[in-house]
């Protein structure tokens, strides 16, 4: 076998995300690009705000001494002091640059996080439906996923959370607003949770931290306010990304931000600025460092995506789509009308839809429809999303 039984075990289970995605490159051969509905990768399509543009554009002209060389593993020092003013007004906990540590993105934040905190074997709790490299990343570090289904909703199953934890629980990680989903998890829900933390702490004595991946924090809609968990939790880390806020994922940008108060705190950004290095990220992008330096609060139309939820929200349901609402990202979970949604994907696929099964997320009997296209692209698929059903509900009642 030409690569290791481990990494040969995760093809058969890794991202369908892009499985769907390749797939739709193959399709737009078959059918004709104009004949093909790509809602299968998280790919923002509304354009990068002109304040990033022209902080590029500045900083990219610039000729400063050593402009392209290595920086401190954590980061420019100006760079993490604009992040961390920035968080102090907007999360109300007082943070200083040294509790920022640049990153690649939020992934690159979320296996540098794992990769210092956990020891063989120890455990991450982590909600379902979740963002489908978790339990990559978790297993990278060499520790163990532990599933909790959310409620009906997807609000946060306060009780199961509760009962999964174990001795050996290190972290729990979340992701709110949710991918897929779209949920946001409210400020009563996010106290309770570090209320379970503590309890839990007290009960092992070792501290359990709250991880917060959050690259859609600022998409959310209808006016509903997105809690701090640093306000409610002081063992609390939050992995960011620019990559959904400026439209700019390509540019692999993003920060790790940790609780002033965080329990050994000295010893974890210690652990996560060496991780930064060992695990080959080395350094955040020094372009996009400075560039972000320039820019914090600045982000892209977010009411783009709120019409975009409406309008395709509003078809769905009137094809007969039965769906929860996101407050929040630019994801729809739907539920699928047959228990089977990667068969029910591959009969939109049939009609040139590209969706991804909810089985990929760890949730069975979903798809997730990502609506950051176009919206001639929405619209000219609702016809084959109605298609689609009537046709398995026409097969239901012969």
């Amino acid at each position: 076998m030409p690569v290791s039984q481990k990494i040969h075990g995760m093809l058969s289970r890794s991202s369908w995300i892009r499985k769907m995605f390749e797939e739709g490159l193959l399709l737009r051969k078959k059918l004709g690009p104009e004949n093909v509905f790509d809602f299968s990768l998280g790919n923002p399509n509304v354009p990068p705000p002109c304040e990033f543009k022209n902080a590029l554009t500045e900083v990219a002209s610039q000729s400063l001494p050593g402009q392209h060389a290595y920086m401190p593993n954590a980061g420019y020092p100006e760079t993490r002091e604009a992040i961390a003013a920035h968080l102090t007004q907007k999360f109300k906990v007082p943070l200083k640059f040294e509790h920022i540590i640049m990153t690649c993105g939020a992934a690159g934040a979320l296996n540098v996080t794992l990769k210092t905190l956990l020891d063989a074997g120890d455990e991450v709790i982590i909600p379902t439906p979740y963002f489908v490299e978790y339990e990559f990343y978790v297993d990278n570090a060499g520790g163990v996923p532990r599933l909790v289904p959310t409620k009906k909703d997807f609000s946060l199953d306060l009780e199961a959370i509760r009962s999964a934890f174990t001795e050996r629980t290190r972290a729990v990680l979340i992701n709110s607003p949710n991918n897929p989903t779209g949920r946001v998890y409210d400020a009563e829900t996010i106290k309770e949770l570090s209320d379970i933390l503590e309890e839990k702490e007290r009960l092992y004595q070792r501290a359990v931290y709250l991880i917060s991946d959050e690259p859609y924090n600022e998409i959310v809609y209808d006016g509903i306010a997105l809690p701090s968990i640093m306000e409610y939790c002081r063992n609390s880390i939050i992995a960011y990304s620019y990559s959904k806020c400026l439209s700019v994922p390509g540019e692999r940008i993003g920060y790790l931000a940790l609780h002033p108060e965080l329990a050994e705190l000295e010893d974890v950004l210690g652990g996560m600025i060496l991780c930064n290095r060992i695990l080959g990220f080395i350094n955040a992008p020094a372009l996009m460092q400075r560039v972000i330096a320039r820019i914090q609060g600045v982000q892209v139309n977010v009411g783009e995506y709120q019409r975009k939820r409406d309008l395709l929200c509003e078809g769905l349901s009137a094809c007969g789509y039965s769906f929860a609402k996101p407050d929040g990202t630019f994801y729809l979970f739907v539920r699928s009308p047959i228990a089977d949604d990667v068969a029910y994907v591959r009969a939109l696929q049939q009609r040139g839809i590209l969706t991804t099964p909810g089985v990929g997320f760890g949730g069975p009997g979903y798809f997730r429809i990502a609506y950051c296209v176009e919206d001639a692209t929405i619209i000219k698929a609702l016809p084959g999303f109605a298609e689609t059903l009537q046709e398995y509900q026409n097969s239901r009642s012969v």
